[in-house]
């Protein structure tokens, strides 16, 4: 007895046992459960979820069903696995925060952003959305494989046929054994006309796509919760190699309050992230005093979208509290892209050239397969018409057979002899009805049987010329990119730290205006045309109440602008970190940008190339005091900014000039005076220096303009009423520093004070705003020349309450 029990003990090496057991249970977890297939996109629990829905008719067109009777219907058929993971399977395609077009159309609770769990599946519905009937079109015409079922009860597609690029349009993410894949959703749009850019180098010129084209189309990942990716670096490196990182950040803006007290006010997070566990961070981060200066954290976030208020202390520097919620929380996140999937039922990372070929392979697969299917389905009934058409063409004949047969079986036996028939059509014969020998039916059966006819060479050519077959998948994928296609929510910022960004940035001309509060834009340069003198201008941008636009200069995308306040500090920016907005649009507060203190105005703005020996930047006070300094004393200015001049009580900085020391200097006064002298008066001092006396005011007078000598032949004076003119530059003889000028401009009732002074040209134009926001383009040559004691002509019509706030040249090329 006991012998017995020892015979079936079998030795075994443990280490080998377990390898492979291990082996065993990896591969199955590649194969058939984490990674999705490269043609689909989906993972086998979402295959199977969407193959029993569309067998359980359960369509967009269709009333939701229980959740529960789906799940129940995938695990009995296809799943065997717990009911929990394939409903967690199903949620997440219902979810749009997690998928970027859902494939699942949920009704009841399917959880939220705050990572709150969706309800118990017998409580919740569901559907198929629109867009999942594309994954499954012609599922039915032998498009793709089946294969049993886990006890071979039932056939299962291998593959659904997909018909856009779900991979990538969905992206997954799937931990496998010793692998794992994160692919990021993207746009449907940019995806599809990636595919039709391959699909026309084929057809028009018989080549193969360079993966340039594609990164010029895919302008990278697009989050359907938004968010901004800063740097093109990451994912392009991704899309070529198959592996990468990018660096996402949350869309804030920062709002003053009228209190005087600033908000970040936080509207998009970075895909994946949980928002309640991030305000959780924040306060905890407050707690802990690692963040200093923010006083209230709300969540106003609701069906209209997500809205999260930072309120900060009236001394804190929004910026700098922003920087450290970058650095210590998930409101900038990274996302590592691995684009790993099967292909072939074989995990492999691929590069995104790789991945819509392979794509684009099985459309092929599935087109030739449809189209084979609709040519044998088409073939059948155009050989039972052939027969139907010979038997009207002898009916007597036909109806005496049939009437002296014994049976039915006969009857087909002496027509197949008789007509040389075959079985099928013999039988369709016998099946006819007597209503098929009216003259209407016969029209009817020969109308089908011609249609048939082109159908049937139709499809022969389609299954014979592969740019045919191309072209049908062409018409195809773009009529599913304009019925779902929409904006992209994920917009690409700028990395700081990025250098080939820059490279990428086209250097073009582009208008940067800024206004009275603080608003700034970046518009290009065609949104404005020329007017007559004395029009009333067109809409420059929907300002609030009592704003205006204040700077506007022309430069190029690659510029530093050097932004001066009136407190003596300067900030730096590349122009093409101003976000580009519409003409009406009203821009970004600087604040958003720069990280000024509370009371801080931009007084001038310079664009400058670089920092060359031997230029100069020259200042000028509201008092009258002037300062040279060489520009390379500005060459590193820091984020928190950088003291450009020293200045007394009241007094403020209002303009500042590029020079290169060989230039004569002319400023003008609200009340009209004006002087001239040589820059060489004013010697060179330090950053952090005062200056000298510029010009002598009178009382309450003070200095609101500064021009170059070369900035143009004339000055162009405006005044608060709209009137103006031009006086010859040669008209105010050079003098020395620090004198009461000469008169430039008669001041009366009429005109009110001086407003705004450029040294123009001929050919120049200019742009008068109004306090009301509103802009004329007057081209100079249209102005009069007048002496210097004129008050000028009419340049703008502008009624009782509105005045010209202030008047800007047109650059057309860069000076």
């Amino acid at each position: 007895m006991e012998e017995n029990i020892f015979d079936k003990i079998h030795d075994v090496d443990l280490k080998k046992t377990m390898e492979n057991s291990y082996i065993d249970y990896a591969m199955s977890v590649i194969a058939a459960r984490a990674l999705p297939d490269v043609r689909d996109g989906l993972k086998p629990v979402q295959r199977r979820v969407l193959y029993s829905m569309i067998e359980l008719n359960n369509g967009p067109d269709k009333p939701h069903r229980k959740c529960a009777r789906i799940v129940g219907d995938t695990m009995g058929k296809y799943h065997p696995h717990g009911d929990s993971s394939i409903y967690g399977a199903l949620v997440n395609m219902a979810q749009e925060w997690s998928t970027r077009y859902p494939l699942v159309d949920g009704h009841g609770n399917f959880g939220s952003v705050d990572g709150d769990g969706a309800a118990a599946m017998r409580y919740t519905e569901a559907r198929l959305s629109k867009i999942s009937m594309e994954m499954l079109a012609d599922i039915n015409k032998n498009t793709v494989d089946f294969a049993p079922n886990f006890d071979e009860t039932e056939k299962e597609p291998v593959v659904l046929p997909a018909r856009y690029p779900n991979l990538l349009v969905n992206g997954t993410s799937g931990i496998a054994v010793g692998m794992a894949t994160n692919i990021p959703p993207h746009n449907l749009r940019e995806v599809v006309s990636a595919v039709v850019q391959i699909i026309d180098n084929v057809i028009e010129e018989d080549r193969e796509t360079e993966i340039e084209e594609i990164l010029g189309i895919i302008k990278g990942p697009d989050f359907p919760t938004g968010a901004t990716i800063l740097g093109a670096r990451g994912f392009e490196e991704a899309y070529r190699t198959g592996r990468g990182k990018v660096r996402v950040r949350a869309v804030t803006d920062i709002e003053t309050l009228p209190n005087g007290k600033s908000q970040i006010i936080v509207t998009e997070l970075p895909y994946m992230v949980n928002k309640a566990r991030l305000i959780e961070k924040i306060a905890e981060l407050v707690r802990d005093k690692k963040i200093d200066g923010i006083t209230d954290l709300n969540d106003h976030s609701n069906r209209e979208g997500m809205r999260i208020c930072i309120e900060l202390r009236r001394d804190a520097n929004a910026n700098v509290i922003l920087n450290q919620l970058y650095k210590h929380t998930q409101m900038q996140d990274t996302f590592g892209i691995i684009m790993l999937a099967l292909q072939n039922n074989q995990p492999k990372v691929m590069n995104l050239l790789e991945i819509l070929k392979y794509y684009l392979m099985h459309q092929e697969d599935v087109v030739t397969r449809r189209t084979k299917y609709d040519l044998n389905k088409a073939e059948e009934r155009a050989h039972i018409l052939e027969g139907l058409l010979k038997a009207l063409d002898n009916i007597d004949r036909v109806i005496q057979i049939i009437r002296g047969s014994k049976n039915v079986q006969i009857a087909k036996e002496s027509l197949i002899e008789e007509f040389e028939l075959s079985d099928v059509q013999a039988q369709a014969i016998v099946d006819m009805r007597l209503r098929a020998l009216t003259g209407l039916e016969r029209e009817k059966l020969e109308a089908e049987y011609a249609e048939l006819m082109d159908k049937i060479r139709e499809l022969k050519a389609i299954l014979s010329d592969r740019k045919l077959l191309l072209r049908v998948i062409r018409q195809e994928i773009l009529m599913i990119s304009e019925k779902y296609g929409d904006d992209r929510r994920t917009s690409i910022g700028f990395d700081e730290y990025d250098i080939s960004m820059e490279d990428l940035i086209p250097k073009e001309n582009t208008v940067i205006t800024m206004t009275k509060l603080g608003y700034i834009k970046r518009i290009s340069v065609d949104n404005f045309r020329s007017q007559n003198r004395g029009g009333k201008g067109i809409k420059g941008m929907q300002t609030i109440e009592d704003d205006y636009i204040e700077d506007l200069l022309m430069t190029t995308t690659h510029h530093y602008l050097m932004f001066f306040t009136n407190t003596g500090k300067v900030y730096r920016l590349k122009a093409y970190e101003i976000p580009e907005s519409g003409r009406t649009a009203r821009g970004v507060a600087i604040i958003n940008l720069l990280q000024l203190a509370p009371g801080e105005k931009i007084t001038a703005v310079i664009p400058i190339r670089e920092y060359k020996e031997g230029n100069y930047l020259f200042m000028a006070t509201k008092k009258g005091l002037v300062k040279k300094t060489p520009i390379q004393d500005y060459a590193n200015v820091r984020k928190t900014g950088l003291a450009a001049i020293s200045l007394r009580d009241e007094d403020e900085l209002i303009e500042v000039k590029a020079t290169n020391n060989k230039k004569d200097i002319i400023l003008i006064t609200k009340f009209g005076q004006c002087i001239r002298f040589h820059e060489t008066d004013v010697r060179s001092t330090g950053r952090v220096s005062m200056g000298v006396r510029g010009m002598n005011l009178s009382d309450q007078d003070e200095v609101i303009g500064m021009q170059l000598n070369t900035q143009g032949d004339y000055l162009l004076i405006v005044s608060e009423h709209g009137l103006g003119k031009r006086t010859s530059v040669g008209e105010f003889t050079p003098q020395n520093r620090g004198g009461k000028g000469v008169k430039c401009y008669k001041i009366t009732e009429k005109t009110g004070n001086v407003v705004g002074v450029k040294a123009v040209n001929e050919d120049n134009e200019i742009m008068l705003i109004t306090t009301e926001g509103i802009i004329i383009r007057i081209a100079c040559a249209d102005i009069s020349i007048l002496g210097r004691i004129t008050s000028g002509v009419k340049l703008m019509d502008v009624d009782e309450k509105i005045a010209v706030a202030s008047i800007a040249k047109v650059r057309e090329k860069i000076e």
